[in-house]
């Protein structure tokens, strides 16, 4: 059993405040908020422009004794929806990083010369460019940056009376195996990620990697 499960949730979009606060409750220490769409479901539908919806994708990455209150909580929080509201799954989470604390789990996987890992890392807006020069030294490749948000919690500052929700860089780094802790050890040396709360980084292996496009 992994130490860490990073909990996914999806659902329509301005409904994952909803989520998140009784995942608070439950345990969680936070997570971000993504916006994403879901596609049409049919090829006329996507011709038509018919079917598509905003949605939220919340991650939240919780100590694996408490993800099933948390999973409860969310499917509780959740059950007069309608049909088809949401859906909600989870992925192991080898390594955890939080206000630069290295935590590592306890079933590490024996790894092999072709696999790989998939390095999440969340940070304030604008830090993403930093935390990928660092990575990029100890052997990454490159990274994707989605755009997210934070979720508020009971103490965080308030803004005429308003809870402030910082925008989050999600960077994601796919990485081979071999390389993963210089990546993490790495970022974890950014200067500018030293203070409590600046950021987050997990890591989870990736299985199945293919590059796609012409092989010459």
């Amino acid at each position: 059993m992994t130490k860490f499960k990073l909990i996914i949730s999806v659902v329509p979009h301005d409904k994952g405040e909803k989520l998140t606060k009784a995942a608070l409750k439950a345990g969680s220490g936070g997570g971000s908020v993504l916006m994403g769409r879901s596609l049409a479901k049919s090829n006329l539908g996507a011709i038509l422009g018919t079917g598509e919806t905003t949605k939220d994708l919340i991650y939240m990455v919780v100590d694996s004794t408490k993800s099933q209150s948390v999973i409860n909580a969310i499917i509780e929080e959740t059950k007069n929806e309608k049909k088809g509201f949401g859906e909600l799954f989870t992925l192991n989470v080898d390594s955890l990083m939080k206000a630069w604390n290295f935590s590592q789990g306890d079933n590490m996987m024996e790894q092999n010369a072709n696999s790989c890992d998939m390095i999440s890392v969340i940070v304030n807006k604008g830090y993403a460019d930093d935390v990928m020069f660092a990575a990029r030294k100890a052997g990454a490749t490159g990274g994707t940056v989605i755009n997210a948000r934070g979720t508020a919690r009971e103490d965080d500052e308030k803004f005429f009376g308003v809870h402030i929700v910082p925008e989050k860089d999600m960077l994601i780094i796919v990485v081979e195996s071999s390389k993963k802790q210089a990546v993490l050890n790495a970022i974890q040396e950014v200067k500018c990620l030293k203070e409590p709360g600046m950021g987050i980084a997990f890591s989870s292996p990736a299985g199945d990697f293919t590059l796609l496009g012409k092989t010459k």
